[in-house]
């Protein structure tokens, strides 16, 4: 990962300046996270530890948190032990990817008590642990490890606290070439004494990731390129380790002046492919665009904010897409079937003809037939029909079973048109609130779980929410066009409700992808340009269930040709006097718009 112990060490030399900082406030926006809101250097600073077992990740942020109404209990116990206190060191167990809080508080009679919160980034594995210095007992871990789980490491209160095994490599700084070089000489003699011996540049790589610590393979290869600048050329290199580590050796140490010094350069490589890394070293070695920071927290919170965000999100939608999808299925099927119904129902007049037929030839049939052949007076050509009968109904109760069929069949047209039109009303409705879920925001999360709750898909378990004020305005996106004019964006049908019908004013511009479930786009003013109505188009695609198509169909009108139905879903809206445009979303016109929340 890229998140290794060089990155670390970067963040902690930059973490210090907190020290000593006061912990105002302590906030648990999830299961993984935790915020410490702080007062240091005479700002108010926000530091997130987060054991994500996929976005693990210590670093400042400046970001908003939506935090559960209901504190959890290690939140609680963090607040007891540390909230008040004074930050009084951080610090990294040597390169590993482990950092120490130190933490000074005073307890509740007055008497100072010291606290050590402990961060392990250790991918899945990674945890957040409260500790006693004093004796080394655990009090808590945002993620308890049974002995049932490991036999080597229990992560539970009142444990002993016992650090992740060590795995004996050399740490970067302090280190002279001399040594450096026979570390890497070892490494290498013993990776080609393996089964399946490396070559060429990836036998420096591994070398350099099996004897130092806290390097990645991402650095690695960035050492590497830098050293030989190929791997056709590291091959050559093979035949003599002393050469290879002397090559090696100043684009090391150049690395160990970087961290020595505090010269870092923190960067964010994306990939064409859409794939990305960072490091506190340019990367050379990876093509794509790059971009630089003027600290490892903010390279560490461009990369990871969106990404941790999207992954906390699919974790709280998760229950809804699944209710969502479920009862899309069922209406699917129940299509299906009401089509099937439509379908015989569509043969009422063949059951009106059978009957007709049935009574015009009653003196042929007596009762026990089982079928009769007559003559079909409503064909041209006359030809015969067999008709099937009831042995145990009279011949005139034969004809009026043809005549109930008939009957009931034209009756149920109706009805089952209706239900046709319902169920596929509920699905694209079920289809508007998938595409919503896509693409919400943490804040935009209870909304639609409000919304849903009141359209009866959940149900309403009593809780209110205490922050919500009563009639508090739904908060919309505004993006401002590079004519300067603002455009709103409705994620979710409370929003989209909001934005259409009370927000707009008759005079300004509606948009939609035409027969897509998407967000209800409003440009608020009367007067604008293409590059504008260009802009809200491709906002409109963006926020569609079509964000990843190309020429995208796009309709828009006045607000004032836009209506809703009465009785119809959240959200859902008829409109007239449209015109359509065609274009491809754009996820980097979103990056760079302005935009704020209103």
């Amino acid at each position: 990962m890229s998140l290794d112990g060089l990155v670390l060490h970067g963040l902690v030399r930059e973490l210090q300046a907190l020290v000593p900082g006061r912990i105002n406030k302590i906030q648990m926006p999830s299961g993984n996270d935790i915020v410490l809101q702080m007062r240091a250097g005479g700002k108010n600073e926000k530091l997130i530890l987060s054991a994500s077992p996929t976005y693990p990740r210590v670093h400042l942020t400046s970001e908003s948190f939506v935090n559960p109404l209901d504190a959890p209990m290690f939140c609680m116990l963090l607040r007891k032990h540390c909230e008040g206190g004074i930050l009084e060191a951080v610090e990294q167990l040597g390169f590993e990817r482990i950092i120490k809080l130190s933490i000074r508080q005073r307890d509740e009679l007055g008497d100072l008590s010291l606290k050590t919160i402990i961060i392990e980034i250790m991918g899945r594995h990674s945890n957040i642990i409260l500790l006693d210095p004093a004796t080394g007992t655990i009090i808590d871990g945002i993620h308890h490890v049974t002995p049932a789980i490991s036999s080597y490491r229990v992560i539970m209160p009142g444990v002993r606290y016992v650090a992740p095994p060590e795995q004996h490599k050399q740490a970067p700084l302090p280190m002279d070439e001399h040594l450096f070089a026979r570390l890497l000489g070892e490494a290498a003699t013993a990776l080609r004494g393996e089964e399946r011996p490396s070559e060429g540049a990836r036998l420096w790589e591994q070398a350099l990731v099996a004897s130092l610590s806290g390097v990645s393979p991402l650095a690695a290869r960035e050492l590497v390129h830098r050293a030989f600048g190929s791997a056709s050329e590291a091959s050559v290199l093979l035949s003599s380790d002393a050469e290879a580590a002397a090559r090696l050796w100043p684009p090391f140490h150049a690395l160990q002046q970087q961290l020595e010094q505090s010269g870092l350069s923190p960067v964010i490589v994306e990939q064409p492919s859409g794939k990305s890394f960072f490091h506190i070293m340019e990367l050379t070695h990876v093509a794509g665009e790059s971009r630089t920071f003027p600290s490892v927290s903010a390279c560490l919170e461009a990369y990871y904010s969106d990404k941790a965000e999207r992954d906390t999100v699919k974790q709280r939608v998760s229950d809804l897409i699944r209710l969502l999808t479920n009862e899309r299925t069922k209406n699917v099927k129940k299509l299906e079937k009401l089509n099937e119904t439509m379908r015989d129902a569509e043969q009422a007049d063949r059951f009106r003809i059978l009957g007709e037929l049935l009574t015009a030839s009653m003196h042929q049939m007596t009762r026990g037939d089982r079928s009769i052949d007559v003559i079909n007076y409503y064909d041209e050509e006359q030809r015969t029909v067999t008709i099937e009968l009831d042995p145990l109904l009279t011949p005139s109760e034969n004809a009026q079973r043809y005549f109930k069929k008939y009957t009931k069949s034209k009756n149920s047209l109706i009805a089952v048109q209706e239900q046709l039109l319902q169920a596929g009303k509920e699905i694209e409705y079920l289809d508007t609130v998938l595409q919503q879920l896509t693409s919400a925001s943490m804040a935009d999360i209870a909304e639609i779980r409000d919304e849903l709750t009141q359209q009866g898909y959940l149900r309403n378990r009593g809780k209110k929410d205490k922050r919500k004020k009563p009639n508090q305005k739904p908060t919309l996106v505004c993006f401002t066009s590079s004519e300067g004019i603002p455009i709103y964006v409705g994620k979710n049908n409370t929003q989209n409700e909001y934005l259409t019908n009370r927000l707009a004013q008759s005079s300004d511009t509606w948009l939609h992808t035409k027969d897509i479930p998407g967000s209800h786009v409003v440009i608020r003013s009367p007067q604008f340009g293409d590059a504008t109505l260009l802009e809200a188009a491709r906002l409109a695609a963006f926020y569609s269930q079509a964000k990843e198509s190309s020429q995208v169909p796009v309709d828009y009108t006045l607000i004032k040709h836009v209506r809703k139905p009465s009785g119809a879903k959240p959200g859902f809206v008829i409109y007239d006097h449209q015109k359509t445009l065609f274009v491809t979303p754009d996820a980097e016109l979103v990056k760079q718009l302005p935009s704020s929340v209103k």
